[in-house]
């Protein structure tokens, strides 16, 4: 009796359950998680078609590019949706160690890369064909940093087309007339070829499809000579010694598997072997993607439903049908109701449709069409009259000059001759790292954004001091440029005065504002009362008060606050490296893409030491008169 119940179970799970019958895999299937549009949009197609075409479990695992190869090379994923062939060194490795296989051809035509100008810039310039014209329109394409210099726009800091853009300028001989500008992510590189764009200007930058730009924007590529895979072998090194100049190799993207999945699902191999896309269908889905604020997921099952015939073909006819039914799709092709589309509605007709996305968009489209010469030059005079400068004077000073400096400094703050010492021996471990001129850049940027802060906050402090109908206005907005996320207004400062220091020394001082302007105004209402009394009954005015009584005593707290601006300005250094800003920050985020750690850690000490020096030199100058002079007579006393 008990094996009659056990074979009426087995066979009803075989009528209930076909799907998981059929399943072409026996255990979970783990997706790198990509971070670039395409390689989400393919991810999210090969995801669905695995899940919901044969029934597999699918999971996610998020990583950088290179942690995601070493994971894959060792079966901790066993899918990278989108790998560009002959891009990364630990996959080459892998292929030829037979860890790993690249199969499919998911672009066909393969991916194409190179320089890049709008192609306005050609039209209104007929002679600018080639790499080769580019001395003759230098004034085209001037660094708004560097006047004297033009500027060319590699990619991403740490990415391999870094590497070989730099190389090509100099085999050249491009370095000698463009300076290599680094935009440190693809977001910053996208928002100033977008302004670009919008405001009609020239830009020379690197870009490479398939990209959601590619369908969006014109561009147009220079002429280079034709690929030579030597050249381009050496260009790939940094070291690199040959004098050299290739074109740009076309490359296949593919889907990369380990080799325990191809032999364990090889029914998943053969459909992954078909997968191919056009580069309009590429481009288009991924400026779809971006336009409508979808994820690659989503993007994803946008594309199965709406193109059958294309993915019909990949597929055996089980599992087209399983998919086809996942996705509401009659067999004719037609959208049919699902319950999970019936559920969304439902979801959805529970809330008005309330959005500012698109307003918001086509206002910032506006202002960077109609005054964007506007911020430009409001960018320019920054740059020309606050940080340049203040970058100049630091760099003509010797270095053994400004460790002196700081080491006295030290001294007369803290006036610990150990803490002195060890201030003046943590920079020269900077300057014995090779981050001297890092270290010049983070400090010129930390500088002016303080300078800046302070003018702006301690009298917006005072003034709320005074007023309480003030504060009451004051207090919400530092309330938000407190708690939103600084990549937010990112973006819409990067689009409106362009990529580099400028837009970092507007997001640092709006990160760094809200605590000196809260502590300013904190320490003059706690000024004593009857002190203020006093004041008065002398027949001292407004301003002596504010000048001998309130200031003076206040000054502990707006010192408090001047060490909370510094070291908040500070912190936004990694942040400031991602829209171009050179610094400290930049070999953090290098070392991050390129899985560096050493160079990481140098980077990051550099920073902590640094920190440290400005938080105990900035508060033994913020204490109050008594204790400070009690500093001053604990350093007098003699040790023992």
């Amino acid at each position: 009796m008990r094996q009659w119940i056990a074979l009426s179970l087995l066979w009803m799970s075989a009528i209930l359950l076909p799907v998981s019958a059929s399943a072409a895999c026996n255990s979970t299937i783990k997706f790198g998680a990509l971070t670039w549009e395409s390689g989400q949009f393919t991810s999210g197609v090969l995801r669905h078609i695995v899940e919901d075409g044969y029934g597999c479990t699918v999971e996610e695992v998020p990583g950088a590019g290179p942690a995601l190869d070493t994971a894959l090379s060792q079966n901790d994923i066993q899918v990278i949706g989108e790998q560009w062939v002959g891009r990364s060194p630990i996959m080459e490795k892998a292929i030829e160690q037979n860890q790993v296989a690249i199969i499919g051809d998911t672009l066909k035509g393969g991916a194409t890369q190179g320089w890049y100008v709008p192609r306005y810039v050609l039209e209104e310039n007929p002679g600018l064909r080639s790499y080769q014209d580019l001395p003759k329109y230098t004034e085209l394409f001037k660094d708004p940093e560097d006047p004297g210099r033009s500027r060319f726009m590699n990619c991403p800091s740490g990415w391999t087309c870094e590497i070989f853009n730099t190389r090509l300028l100099k085999t050249t001989g491009l370095d000698n007339l463009f300076n290599n500008a680094h935009p440190g992510t693809g977001a910053a590189l996208d928002a100033e070829i977008a302004s670009a764009f919008e405001q009609h200007k020239p830009l020379l930058f690197y870009y490479w499809q398939p990209t959601g730009l590619m369908a969006k924007y014109d561009l147009a590529p220079l002429e280079f000579p034709a690929y030579e895979d030597a050249c381009w072998q050496n260009l790939l090194l940094a070291d690199g010694k040959m004098n050299c100049v290739s074109g740009f190799p076309v490359s296949p993207l593919g889907i990369a598997v380990s080799t325990p999945f191809v032999e364990s699902n090889p029914e998943l191999a053969a459909v992954f072997e078909k997968v191919q896309f056009t580069s309009d269908e590429l481009n288009g889905a991924i400026l779809e993607m971006s336009e409508s604020k979808r994820t690659g997921d989503e993007q994803a099952m946008v594309f199965l439903r709406d193109n059958p015939e294309v993915w019909q073909a990949w597929l055996s006819d089980e599992a087209a049908t399983n998919l086809a039914t996942k996705l509401g799709l009659s067999s004719t092709g037609a959208t049919g109701t699902t319950a999970s589309s019936i559920n969304a509605s439902a979801l959805a007709s529970s809330f008005p449709s309330w959005s500012l996305e698109t307003p918001l968009n086509n206002a910032l489209a506006n202002v960077v069409q109609n005054y964007g010469d506007v911020f430009r030059t409001i960018s320019t005079m920054a740059l020309t009259y606050l940080l340049l400068p203040i970058e100049r004077l630091l760099t003509v000073i010797p270095p053994w000059l400004i460790i002196a400096f700081v080491t006295v400094l030290g001294w007369f703050g803290v006036r610990k001759i150990w803490f002195a010492l060890a201030c003046g021996a943590g920079l020269f471990l900077i300057g014995a790292f090779g981050l001297w001129g890092a270290l010049i850049d983070t400090l010129a940027l930390l500088i002016v954004s303080v300078l800046v802060t302070v003018v702006i906050g301690i009298p917006i402090g005072i003034a709320m001091s005074g007023s309480k109908l003030l504060r009451k206005i004051v207090t919400p907005v530092l309330d938000i440029m407190q708690t939103m996320p600084s990549f937010v207004y990112l973006i819409p400062v990067l689009m409106l005065f362009g990529i580099g220091k400028v837009p970092a020394l507007f997001a640092t001082v709006i990160y760094a504002l809200p605590p000196l302007i809260r502590l300013t105004t904190l320490g003059i209402t706690q000024v004593n009362h009857e002190m203020v009394e006093a004041g008065r009954s002398f027949g001292s005015t407004h301003l002596q008060l504010l000048l001998w009584i309130k200031l003076p005593q206040a000054l502990p707290s707006i010192m408090a606050g001047i060490n909370q601006a510094v070291m908040m300005s500070l912190a936004m250094v990694v942040l400031a490296s991602m829209i171009g800003a050179p610094g400290l920050g930049e070999d953090v985020l290098q070392s991050i893409q390129t899985l560096n750690i050493g160079q990481g850690l140098q980077a990051g000490t550099a920073i902590v030491i640094v920190a440290i020096i400005i938080d105990r030199i900035t508060q033994a100058f913020g204490q109050g008169k008594r204790t400070r002079q009690k500093t001053i007579e604990a350093g007098r006393r003699p040790i023992g």
